[in-house]
């Protein structure tokens, strides 16, 4: 939104809203996204709120909507669906040209990177979402899109979209590649112990095991760039 030239306009943010930092500590609170004040946002009189499935709860936006406020829901589950996205906000906002100009940077980045990828076997790669237990993406999901896009192969491309694994499981895949981000679950560097018991996998035997930048995977938007840029090296670095 604010890359849209949109800051101003916003009106209210939910508690994980962290960035732009200047921007957001000045806009009201209005929850989080699975327990929102919809009192308060009835109360801010929005033209517009953007939601998400994964996000946010089907019975909320259906209490906006019956009050008589306007939302879009987003779903990108794809690089592509993402960049959609930017164009269609940039269409119901009124910021066509802000859109077309942000996409003039992102979707020349997104050709490189898939005609990079197409050139070199694919690296095999696990990107663990949560600890206790492990889960991890399947491939309907953005970030495994992502990965693709950059020259990943998502070793749990067959399962569900966010199943529960173990490391045992994690082994018999032998990625050669481990990707540990900051969120949703935190991950840090005590957490590389957790593979120590698994010298055989090739991501442990060459120290392939990285802690990175969760926004880089999961944040549609802006963010894109930074991503297309930095993990294609990352996956290709031997």
């Amino acid at each position: 939104m604010c890359a849209l030239g949109l800051a101003d306009a916003l009106v209210g943010v939910t508690v994980y809203c962290v960035e732009p930092r200047d921007v957001v500590r000045g806009k009201t609170r209005v929850g989080g996204e699975k327990d929102p004040d919809l009192a308060a946002i009835r109360a801010l009189a929005p033209d517009l709120v953007v939601a998400n499935i994964e996000e946010n709860r089907r019975e909320d936006i259906a209490a906006l909507r019956r009050a008589g406020v306007p939302v879009w829901v987003t779903y990108p589950r794809t690089v592509a669906e993402g960049l959609a996205m930017i164009r269609d906000l940039g269409e119901i906002t009124g910021t066509r040209e802000r859109a077309r100009v942000l996409l003039e940077t992102l979707e020349p980045l997104y050709a490189h990177a898939r005609a990079r990828a197409a050139e070199r076997p694919p690296v095999s790669v696990f990107y663990p979402i949560w600890r206790r237990p492990w889960m991890t993406i399947g491939s309907d999901t953005y970030v495994h899109d992502l990965l693709a896009t950059c020259g990943g192969a998502n070793v749990f491309a067959d399962r569900m979209r966010y199943p529960t694994v173990t490391l045992d499981d994690v082994a018999a895949k032998a990625p050669a590649v481990i990707l540990l981000p900051d969120e949703p679950f935190r991950f840090r560097r005590t957490h590389l112990a957790d593979f120590d018991a698994y010298p055989a996998v090739p991501a442990v035997r060459d120290r392939r095991i990285h802690l990175v930048d969760g926004k880089l995977f999961s944040w549609h938007g802006p963010r894109l760039a930074e991503a297309l840029s930095k993990v294609p090296d990352l996956l290709a670095a031997g």
